[in-house]
């Protein structure tokens, strides 16, 4: 861990030139059912052809990608840039930074700010504040008011400023009428609720996942069925209402088993999951490292061998870090004192490719970070082809890295992944007339 520390002018946002090359890549396009090898013409920020390209008397910068993959851009659906208010974790400038050398173009920022991103005000700052940036920023709005949940914020006005969809984020709507009302009015505009799904009255002083390895450590754990009482209380209101519900960072089995039935069944229910939960388990906790405590919390083998069969069959939708940055001072204490939560724009890539390439069609998994979230979000997905805007992620999936702490670019380090090999590195990012290459 290191302490936070601001990004510096040596890694900020290149314009993009005039006439660009990107040769011999993997143009992989889920959206557009596109895997082939070719080449990328960008002019003025603009695909002007795809294919073979002839170089001969090509005046422009060229970059060779024999080897590399070339895909649209990249949105990370769930993630905590910390401002306005705690801006000493994290800016709307240094998420931006961590995304673009993750491989990112777009992310969405949730609600818990201080204050709370429950009004036109505080949407257009955050759009004003990322608007120069290669990174979309799509605030998410509050569900209710200071989320506090018990009033409904006013969701026609966030939507129309730039929301994408409301939720009380990491503070669960235990009000059952809430919930239903939300869903009803998140239909009428055509958003999404996005659901943290925890009865916290099962869940008040624990921190970890409760079973044999919170047993053997005499840490009082967080139930499973905390998580999946609540997924099906709302499951119920979203086919009762026909609004459509996100579910955020589902962990259990028994969760992805509710989903499933749901989509079976015709619900407009949709689910991501994060990195680290279908790559670590609560065995990673033994270490008392502060950087395993999240929340939900790192479950058992068997739920995270479910999550990857929730991810291959299509129950859940999207990876999502949830990318909730703190500073090494409020994790550097006992393992009970410290804040929920892990960095993860910029082991995201990695992490996905180590634990799902070798059985998962890579076309799938970039889905999982492409046109899914897009779709969900009702917003227009980049596409590889020709008159498109140039939004694209490249990466090397071939690669074996370590996530190493003076080369990340967000403001904190709180990861249990330094140092750990990963296959699959992000290389470049071109979104907005800027590229960014990861230095990573």
């Amino acid at each position: 861990m290191k302490f936070s520390r601001p990004t510096t002018s040596k890694k900020a946002f290149q314009v993009l030139p005039e006439r660009l090359l990107l040769r011999g890549g993997r143009l992989i396009d889920p959206g557009q059912n596109l895997d082939k090898k070719g080449d990328l013409l960008i002019e003025n920020g603009t695909i002007s052809a795809v294919g073979a390209v002839d170089p001969a008397g090509f005046d422009g910068e060229v970059l060779d990608l024999k080897g590399k993959v070339v895909s649209p851009g990249w949105i990370d659906m769930h993630v905590h840039l910390r401002e306005p208010g705690r801006e000493d974790q994290e800016t709307i400038e240094s998420g931006s930074l961590a995304a673009a050398n993750g491989g990112f173009t777009a992310v969405c920022c949730m609600p818990n700010t201080n204050p709370a991103i429950d009004s036109q005000e505080i949407i257009q700052y955050i759009v004003d504040r990322s608007r120069s940036s290669l990174v979309a920023v799509h605030p998410i709005g509050a569900l209710t008011k200071r989320r506090e949940g018990k009033e409904l914020t006013e969701m026609l006005d966030l939507v129309e400023q730039g929301a994408v969809a409301v939720s009380d984020d990491h503070t669960p709507v235990h009000s059952a009428e809430v919930m239903r009302h939300a869903l009803e009015y998140a239909r009428m505009v055509n958003i999404p609720v996005i659901a943290f799904e925890e009865d916290t009255s099962m869940t008040r002083n624990a921190y970890m996942n409760e079973g044999f390895v919170s047993t053997c450590l005499g840490l009082r754990g967080i139930p499973r069925v905390a998580e999946e009482t609540m997924i099906a209380r709302d499951i119920a209101l979203a086919e009762y209402t026909g609004g459509h519900l996100h579910v955020a960072h589902i962990s259990t089995r028994k969760a992805v088993e509710l989903v499933r039935a749901a989509k079976a069944q015709g619900v407009m229910v949709t689910a991501e999951v994060a990195p680290h939960h279908f790559t670590l388990t609560d065995d990673a906790v033994r270490s008392f490292d502060t950087n395993t405590k999240v929340k939900p919390p790192l479950r058992t083998e068997d739920d995270r061998l479910a999550l990857l069969e929730g991810l291959k069959d299509g129950t859940i939708d999207v990876i999502a870090s949830d990318h909730s940055p703190f500073a090494w001072e409020e994790k550097s204490t006992e393992f009970i004192y410290a804040p929920f939560g892990i960095i993860g724009l910029e082991s995201s890539l990695g992490l996905a490719l180590s634990a799902l390439r070798d059985t998962m069609p890579l076309a799938d998994i970039i889905a999982k970070f492409t046109i899914n979230p897009y779709r969900i979000l009702r917003l227009e997905a980049p596409q590889i082809a020709e008159g498109q805007a140039a939004n694209l992620t490249v990466f090397d999936p071939e690669a074996r890295w370590q996530p190493e702490a003076d080369k990340l670019l967000s403001k904190c380090s709180n990861t249990p992944f330094l140092g750990r090999t990963l296959s699959g590195k992000p290389e470049l990012v071109i979104h907005r007339g800027k590229m960014f290459k990861s230095v990573l």
